[in-house]
């Protein structure tokens, strides 16, 4: 294997070496030899297998065996500091430079064992079921686009108004009175047209108005107005067909998104199964708010947010660079107090009939 040596800087203070990658954090290595500047330095100047730069570092009179390189190298890995120099690119120079910036993200957590291209790869082979592409939804399917996500199915049932232009920016002028669903798909495929892309302008009101939109996706994502339980209904048909579902969405004063992975966290039927009932002041405070009819007070910058943040989580759940940070919780941002995230889990249902409909995972089967 061909090692490559990631962005980073170091120097030498006394004994130690001083490696910056990430600026927010500074890593001090024992070295008092040298030995592992040098071998930075060889790295730094081309890729190279255990055995070349073993050869490399004896031409300059530094004597590390193949062993010890490797021993190294393990170690840099370790810090994150080294990658599979065979992997950081697809293999396309046109794929190469559209993608440059998520390469380059992927390369922060590359590493010996996993390539940038091996995190890129299971985005540009997905297709996600982005559900509304009004407010956060449009954002969601800018970044999705951005990302390289290779298929997209866009639900929606309005129709372009001039109001829409203070938060959902896929649309023109030109747009008013046409279907979002069918214009958000048309701007997908004029940014990219190697995205695949479906607009289905259609009215849920039931799990079963998804069920042959969902077959095939690897995540659904986004969130539908209209009916007060118009995502309970998209949370039993993700759960349904173990599809993971990412959720979000804003009200006056606070941002909100979670996700649901089925059989392994709880579910939105879950979290509303633990609302209270009666007539206490709570459950009261509960049914106003869900009956609630709102101006839409969402503004641009709350919309991008909105979207961003269910398109992490996306990215997270379809390539793997590290875990899904709202599986089984709630994250609120607060705009009262500058939108520092706070974490409530979902309370999972033990009897919870839409978690019984998730199928079993593979290696999972109880």
């Amino acid at each position: 294997m061909r090692v490559a040596l990631k962005e980073c800087e170091w120097e030498t203070i006394g004994a130690d070496l001083l490696v910056i990658f990430d600026a927010r954090e500074a890593i001090t290595l024992d070295d008092p030899d040298g030995h592992v500047a040098a071998l930075l330095t060889e790295l730094r100047r081309a890729p190279q297998t255990a055995a070349e730069l073993s050869g490399s570092l004896q031409r300059r009179g530094i004597p590390l065996s193949e062993e010890d390189v490797s021993g190294g190298l393990s170690g840099l890995d370790s810090l994150g500091l080294v990658e599979d120099a065979d992997g950081r690119t697809l293999g396309d120079p046109d794929e190469d430079e559209r993608h440059f910036s998520n390469l380059s993200f992927y390369g922060t957590y590359a590493s010996l064992e996993r390539r940038r291209a091996a995190f890129h790869r299971p985005m540009s082979q997905a297709h996600v079921l982005v559900l509304g592409v009004g407010g956060g939804g449009s954002s969601l399917v800018q970044c999705l686009a951005g990302l390289g996500v290779g298929e997209m199915t866009l639900v929606d049932q309005d129709r372009v108004e001039s109001r829409n232009f203070a938060r959902q920016f896929l649309y023109h002028h030109a747009d008013l009175g046409r279907s979002k669903a069918e214009r958000a798909a048309a701007w997908v495929r004029d940014y990219d047209p190697r995205i695949k892309v479906h607009a289905a302008d259609r009215w849920v009101s039931a799990p079963e108005d998804l069920e042959d939109l969902i077959q095939g996706v690897d995540l659904v994502a986004g969130g539908l107005d209209g009916h007060p339980h118009a995502n309970l209904w998209a949370n039993e048909a993700a759960v349904r067909n173990g599809v993971p579902y990412v959720l979000g969405g804003a009200n006056r004063s606070q941002l909100m998104y979670l996700s649901v992975d089925p059989g392994r966290t709880a579910c939105l039927a879950c979290d509303y199964a633990d609302r209270p009932t009666g007539d206490g002041a709570d459950a009261v405070a509960y049914r106003i708010v869900e009956n609630m009819k709102l101006s839409n007070p969402l503004t641009g910058p709350m919309a991008m947010q909105v979207g961003s943040l269910l398109a992490l989580e996306a990215q997270r759940y379809l390539t793997g660079y590290e875990p899904p940070r709202a599986a089984g919780h709630r994250v609120t941002l607060d705009l009262r107090n500058g939108l520092v995230p706070e974490w409530q889990p979902l309370p999972r249902n033990p009897d919870c009939k839409v978690c019984a409909l998730a199928p079993a995972r593979e290696g999972e089967r109880g």
